[in-house]
């Protein structure tokens, strides 16, 4: 079976429900999965997906896996107690085939207890799709390409880059990430836990996968994801005010911690006028997801500027469909004017020479509300209700894109 452990998942996943557990535990959210790619037919793949998840809904966590997660020392121990007694149920997951190809695929139910389904059910659609697709795959050629990568990493006066893994939701099999990740670990050198004296500055920082953190000694990264600022435009006091509410309750739950914001749920402008000076010293930095990453960077430094902040105190991570050219090109732009983080996901993952699937699952409803993002790349929006995203539009002071009104195809 696919996945193995209810570790093989991202770290963001467990500081959400962190949060979700000691802040919203009577929360009831609706996800829906969408693949971006025209004309894949998903839908014929359906049972071996529902056999799968089926699986995935047996694991409990190991007692080795839980005490990994108590060594964290923003993880506390009743949440981990919580997980001790957790498991995934499958009535709360929904796979049907449609006569189009596609595949519908809804999670809806507590939020406690659905939100650890998104990233191994993508990773199984992933790795279900391609055994398929491509039974004999040219690991070959993925080898030779990560080659590539790396030498590239390696070039003169990169020493001071450092990648993340963000690659487990469309990786090209469970194989093929660990393989990456320990080459990736042995060539470029890795951050590891705790820390070791290396010969030279270690490239590799972390991966956001926590069971291979655990089983090859490597950081595990993430803080929060979409999916919980667009939950707090439901669970939070007004409409206006859910990113604040949202940045401030996840202040209090982490004192410190995990201090990166993310900042295009509701687009930069939006972001920028909610990140205020106290947002701006309380937070160490914040994550770029959508919309152009140079433009994005210079708008952060600025205005860190603006309101009094050193950015050389200050961490911007990368992480929107980078790849190594992409992340050098950043890196030269933005070094030694910031910290700096690149989180690269399908690029190192899912690289043999086969189309990558483009496929999500989005939170689009919480508490019998719907809920949204609205993206700076308008094709990352996900909303089945076109009058919300107007009216989020007009309450956030964003401007309607250009072509159709609504949600984007």
């Amino acid at each position: 079976m696919i996945i193995q452990s209810l570790l093989d998942t991202d770290l963001y996943k467990f500081t959400m429900m962190q949060v979700v557990l000691h802040y919203f535990p009577g929360a009831r959210v609706e996800y829906r999965f969408k693949c971006r790619n025209p004309g894949v037919d998903l839908a014929q793949f359906a049972a071996q997906i529902r056999e799968e998840v089926r699986h995935l809904c047996s694991l409990q966590f190991r007692d080795p896996e839980l005490s990994y997660l108590r060594s964290m020392r923003f993880i506390k121990s009743d949440f981990v107690d919580f997980l001790g007694l957790f498991r995934l149920n499958e009535k709360y997951i929904k796979i049907i085939p449609q006569a189009s190809g596609e595949l519908d695929i809804r999670i809806e139910g507590p939020w406690l207890h659905t939100i650890l389904f998104e990233i191994p059910v993508l990773a199984i659609v992933n790795e279900v799709y391609f055994r398929n697709t491509h039974p004999k795959p040219d690991i070959a050629q993925g080898r030779r390409r990560l080659e590539t990568k790396i030498g590239q990493l390696q070039g003169e006066g990169l020493e001071d880059l450092k990648i993340a893994d963000y690659g487990t939701r469309r990786r090209f099999s469970k194989d093929w990430h660990e393989e990456v990740l320990r080459t990736l670990a042995t060539s470029l050198g890795a951050v590891s836990s705790p820390p070791q004296r290396a010969a030279k500055l270690p490239q590799l920082a972390g991966t956001s996968n926590v069971l291979y953190a655990m089983k090859l000694g490597l950081i595990p990264l993430g803080t929060m994801a979409h999916e919980y600022l667009q939950a707090c435009q439901a669970l939070g006091p007004r409409l206006r005010d859910s990113q604040v509410f949202g940045f401030e309750s996840w202040a209090r739950e982490y004192r410190g911690d995990l201090g990166i914001a993310l900042s295009d749920v509701y687009g930069m402008s939006a972001f920028l006028r909610d990140f205020d000076l106290y947002f701006c010293k309380l937070f160490d930095g914040a994550r770029h997801d959508s919309g152009d990453p140079f433009q994005w960077g210079e708008r952060m430094l600025a205005h860190y500027i603006a309101n009094r902040v050193d950015p050389r105190t200050k961490t911007l991570i990368f992480s929107d469909s980078l790849t190594v050219p992409r992340t050098i090109e950043l890196y030269q732009q933005f070094r030694g004017r910031c910290q700096l983080a690149f989180g690269i996901g399908t690029n190192l993952t899912n690289d043999l020479g086969y189309e990558p699937l483009q496929i999500v699952i989005k939170m689009v409803r919480c508490n019998d509300q719907p809920v949204a993002k609205l993206s700076d790349t308008p094709s990352k929006n996900m909303c089945d209700d076109e009058r919300y995203l107007a009216y989020l539009r007009q309450v956030f002071e964003i401007a309607q894109p250009a072509g159709r009104p609504g949600s984007a195809p």
